[in-house]
């Protein structure tokens, strides 16, 4: 029986400080469950919120595994349609930060073709959640314009990119614009901004070319998501996923009133809970095909093996870093 080696927690906290790299017996799969030997899986700001107790969905102790999202390939299957070296990625389970997870084949997803196993690795939150914030909230047509803040975050760059496959025009709020300007600009950015210009509203909209956007993607909350709220034309929509600032926002009536703005909130757990199986799988198979194609890439600020796996925690908790946290999984 191969040894695997797996990130787990019995309490809550800072991951630098609870999570441990245990060693136990690879299981073998049941009937109707795979085996996969994980490559890599990101460190996301849910998992960090997860192993500290203020998810979502908040795990029950004593013990309990790490890791939301990942990639590997099948080592060994008990289940129809999954073979050994298929690509999956994980969907519904956690336990991403593993050497090997042996779970219900319907807890993973097969890849058609073959990608980068880093970027199929953060394939499942970010770039769904840009697609959902694309699809699901506005009618949105050709030469349309978005705005979004924390446009360097993960869901920032997909959203960025994916507009531009879709004739989009974006509006991208940032700390430290001119350090950032241009790598946004690259993945297809229109307009970058900083996030404490004292007039950003007038400043942006004073911008030649540009339009009031219809859609707006608040990842921040507080005084950033008001910004966003009054750059917005009339009848339009902002769609809140995250709240990096732990602000509440406090809406003027008259935005309510008389621009009519609607406020909706996007949580991609509960999206893939409720959508049926054939759904999700074309939403990430479209997602696939774009990474594959070269025109959906996320950045990688570092890449660690479990054993460095608290400096790998430390690291993905700094705002100053470039890209995505790395696990590399198979070492």
């Amino acid at each position: 029986m191969r040894e695997n080696r797996h990130a787990s927690f019995s309490a809550f906290g800072a991951p630098e400080e609870v999570l441990c790299v245990c060693t136990e017996e690879m299981r073998p799969p049941a009937p109707g469950e795979i085996c996969v030997r994980m490559l890599a899986a990101p460190i996301n700001p849910a998992d960090i919120n997860y192993v500290q107790g203020v998810y979502g969905e908040v795990p029950q102790l004593p013990t309990h595994r790490v890791g939301l999202e990942g990639c590997g390939v099948v080592h060994t299957s008990a289940a129809a349609g999954y073979e050994p070296g298929d690509m999956v990625i994980l969907l519904d389970t956690v336990g991403a930060w593993s050497r090997f997870l042996t779970a219900p084949a319907a807890a993973f997803l097969r890849l058609e073709g073959h990608i980068d196993p880093m970027q199929a690795a953060m394939l499942k939150v970010n770039p769904l959640t840009a697609l959902r914030v694309l699809e699901d909230y506005a009618p949105l047509q050709e030469g349309d314009w978005l705005v979004l803040n924390a446009a360097n975050s993960g869901v920032g760059q997909c959203l960025i990119q994916l507009a531009r496959t879709r004739g989009l025009h974006t509006i991208c709020v940032v700390r430290q614009a001119d350090a950032r300007r241009a790598a946004l600009q690259a993945l297809g950015a229109d307009v970058v901004v900083d996030e404490d210009e004292p007039d950003l509203v007038r400043q942006v909209l004073a911008t030649p070319g540009v339009k009031r956007p219809v859609l707006a993607a608040n990842c921040v909350g507080g005084e950033s998501a008001l910004r966003l709220m009054d750059m917005l034309a009339p009848g339009s929509t902002m769609v809140t996923f995250g709240s990096m600032s732990r602000k509440s926002i406090k809406i003027p009536n008259s935005w309510l009133i008389f621009k009519n703005l609607s406020l909706r909130g996007l949580w991609c757990t509960r999206w893939l809970q409720q959508m049926p199986a054939a759904t999700i799988a074309a939403a990430y198979h479209t997602l696939a095909r774009l990474v594959a194609a070269g025109k959906l890439q996320q950045s990688i600020a570092a890449v660690h093996g479990l054993d460095n796996l608290q400096e790998a925690c430390r690291q993905a908790q700094q705002e100053s870093r470039s890209g995505k946290i790395i696990l590399r999984l198979g070492e």
